[in-house]
């Protein structure tokens, strides 16, 4: 259809202008969700960044052991 080579820098340039054309309406509300997305993003790994050291240093109690309750000791 296009006879010759189509392809490398001219197909990347044919393709966002393609997008621009259809999808100017959008790009604006498209890049603020992307805003937002990151922020949300940035917040997560902070809060999580917060919450792991002290996760690290609480060690789980072991449970303590009664003496006398063996059941596999036979009688």
């Amino acid at each position: 259809m296009f006879g010759g080579n189509l392809g490398g820098w001219t197909g990347l340039i044919l393709l966002v202008v393609v997008i621009l054309l259809f999808a100017a309406p959008k790009l604006p509300q498209l890049a603020r969700s992307l805003g937002q997305s990151m922020t949300i993003f940035k917040k997560e790994i902070r809060n999580k960044d917060a919450d792991e050291p002290a996760a690290t240093t609480a060690e789980p109690a072991a449970a303590p052991k009664a003496e006398g309750t063996d059941s596999s000791a036979t009688k």
